[in-house]
């Protein structure tokens, strides 16, 4: 009855794989109970002139264009399930036989040659020249084709689907979906769905049919229900039926007895949609704890993987294992695809983490590889210094000499990343006359195509390590452009206020030749010292109070100096002393006759680099501001005052530093 039905369908070598059926036609399909009997088995021919017809074989031709396909029906006995013979001939024929399986060794070997193909002419030559095939080698070329073809929710060549060998597999796939195994059953859907087949499609429909009877069975593993799982996501989201009763079956297994490859299986399931809001928070707890005491024997992909997931998954109370990752990561680093390398930096910055081995790890590697690898990792890798404040020279130096001769290929968004660290850390490279160089030809070029808000960071960071754009920022003050950084229905974001109100400012203090439109005083912040993300580190509270303990016992009274003072320039002051005309402190609260004012910078851990005493982007550019506004800048840094050990040595220190030319005596 079947061979009857599919011969009335000879239009399915063309519509099973990317037609819509309809649903009557499916529902036929299915109740014509053709999964039952044997559709397809061994053809032992080797020619289309040339078949052995034995054991009650039929032959049933479809005339599909380009594709010849011939099916043979046997005793079901003969046959064993999940293997696909592929004949050498120019109509490509499939059939699933249970003689002759490949061996462990040979399907070993595929892989390896699958996984060194570029392309998927290259996949479909392998295909040819293989003469028997399990159901997971035919479903591991279809996840191949699917990595070659695969661009941002489409296939690049979508006529690919229509080649004479990919239809025929897929054909045997849907005709023979019953004696497929459980493992390539559902690598063999999901595959199908990496390639946009349509779900309505007869292929489809039988396979999701056949995995329901195999998931209703309770006998599939944790790597087969995540793949089965992965496709019914894709073809109806996450609240499909057959979702819940994977992760049901899934929830009743140990997370402490699966493999490293089954826990990977399943984070990349969760993360693709299933975990978010809190979902599944305890299952997730089990598999961090067994996690952490695996690692060790994790590959690059896996740290990777993991890694991703749990930023995609906002598992911030993951810390042990996000150091427990890094650690592994360290030995890692050379072997990171690019990819990889993307996705760990990318996690280790959402997390907030670095390591101290890691950073030493990348040190070595990173000015190796910043001419060759792709452009998203070469800037991940300077976000990521960027990001945790980290100043590493042989890095920026390497990162700085690759964008002189790489920056036409970046994207604006890889520019402005690279561009930012540089600022952020206030750091100048040796060829930087080169670099802004390149930066400014790419504004004169692309200027259109950076987006308001990534063009506005670009020119910021510019400024903070005194080059500066004066050519673009009259394009950046007109009203169009100030409309564009404004979101719908919202006011704008206070640090793009403070960036533009530290823009102008610097083109007032520093260019004075600059004659382009100025900032509307609506857009004007008051202060730059803000809570979160400011353009103004807060003083460190801690030596704030030793300094001012010193400035009582050096000055005499609390009252000669003033603490936190908001200046008319947006800048906040640690501290100011006022002076008259003759040099004597004046009290904080005259503002007659003050001839001086002197600004204590009072400089903490977090004004400087991790790694280094470089004093960072946003912090050079106040200290320079304000000397141009005419103060007398003091500054007071950690690593200078952290040395003294007694009240004496720090009023000494005091009075050296704000009174280098005067005697002190004693009062």
């Amino acid at each position: 009855m079947a061979l009857k039905l599919l011969q009335s369908f000879q239009l399915l070598g063309q519509t099973s794989i990317h037609r819509p059926v309809g649903l009557s036609c499916i529902s036929r399909l299915l109740s014509a109970k053709s999964a039952a009997e044997p559709v397809c088995v061994a053809c032992l021919c080797t020619t289309a002139s040339r078949c052995i017809r034995r054991h009650g074989c039929r032959k049933l031709q479809l005339d599909c264009g380009k594709m010849s396909l011939s099916t043979i029906v046997r005793d079901p006995s003969f046959f064993a399930t999940g293997s696909v013979s592929l004949h050498k001939d120019s109509a490509p024929r499939f059939c699933l036989t249970q003689l002759h399986r490949p061996t462990e060794t040979e399907e070993r070997a595929f892989q390896e040659r699958l996984g060194s193909c570029s392309s998927s002419r290259q996949v479909l030559k392998l295909l040819r020249t293989v003469e028997i095939m399990s159901d997971t080698m035919a479903a591991a070329a279809l996840h191949r084709v699917a990595d070659l073809e695969q661009d941002d929710h489409t296939l690049k060549d979508p006529s690919v689907l229509e080649n004479a060998t990919i239809r025929a597999l897929c054909f045997q796939l849907e005709h023979d979906s019953v004696r497929l195994t459980d493992a390539g059953l559902a690598s063999a859907l999901l595959a199908c769905t990496r390639l946009y087949l349509d779900p309505w499609s007869t292929l489809m429909v039988r396979m999701v049919s056949e995995s329901q009877k195999r998931l209703d069975r309770g006998e599939m593993s944790v790597a087969q229900l995540c793949n089965l799982g992965q496709a019914m996501l894709a073809i109806e989201g996450p609240n499909c039926g057959m979702l819940e009763q994977v992760m049901q079956q899934i929830q009743k297994q140990q997370p402490a007895r699966w493999s490293l490859a089954d826990l990977v299986a399943v984070y990349r399931l969760l993360q693709a949609g299933l975990g978010k809001d809190g979902k599944y928070q305890n299952l997730l707890n089990a598999m961090h704890t067994h996690t952490v005491s695996v690692t060790s024997r994790m590959d690059p992909a896996a740290v990777s993987e993991v890694l991703n997931a749990l930023m995609s998954l906002n598992q911030t109370q993951a810390m042990p294992l996000v150091i427990s990752l890094c650690k592994q990561a360290v030995r890692h680093v050379p072997h990171f695809t690019d990819e990889e390398l993307t996705a760990v930096l990318g996690g280790l910055m959402f997390f907030g983490h670095s390591d101290h081995y890691f950073v030493g790890a990348l040190e070595r590697y990173v000015p190796t590889m910043t001419f060759t690898s792709d452009p998203e990792a070469v800037t991940k890798v300077i976000q990521y210094f960027g990001r945790r404040n980290i100043l590493s020279v042989p890095v920026f130096d390497a990162v700085a000499e690759s964008f002189v001769y790489r920056a036409d290929d970046y994207t604006t968004s890889q520019v402005a990343r690279q561009i930012m660290a540089f600022g952020k850390l206030g750091y100048l490279p040796p060829n930087a006359g080169e670099v802004f160089r390149k930066v400014e030809a790419i504004l004169h070029t692309r200027f259109s195509h950076f987006q308001p808000r990534t063009l506005l960071n670009l020119l910021h960071s510019c400024i903070l390590v005194e080059r500066f754009p004066v050519n673009y920022v009259s394009k950046v003050f007109s009203s169009f452009f100030l409309q564009q950084l404004e979101e719908k229905n919202k006011a704008m974001d206070r640090i793009i206020l403070a960036q533009l109100t530290q823009l102008y400012m610097t083109m007032r203090l520093e260019c004075p030749f600059y004659q382009g439109p100025r900032l509307l005083p609506k857009y004007h912040v008051k202060s730059f010292l803000m809570s979160g993300r400011s353009l103004e580190t807060p003083v460190d509270r801690h030596l704030y109070n030793c300094v001012k303990s010193g400035l009582e016992d050096l000055l005499g009274a609390r009252s000669y100096f003033a603490s936190n003072v908001l200046t008319p320039y947006c800048y906040t002051l640690d501290v100011e002393i006022k002076l008259d005309e003759e040099g004597y402190v004046l009290p904080a609260s005259h503002n007659d006759e003050v001839y001086k004012r002197i600004a204590l910078c009072i400089d903490g851990h977090k004004r400087f680099s991790t790694n280094t005493r470089q004093l960072l982007g946003k912090e050079a550019i106040k200290q320079r501001h304000l000397r141009l506004l005419g103060y007398d800048v003091i500054q007071i840094p950690y690593y200078e005052f952290e040395k003294l050990q007694s009240k004496t040595s720090i009023v000494e220190y005091l009075h050296k530093k704000i009174f280098p030319h005067t005697y002190r005596l004693s009062w």
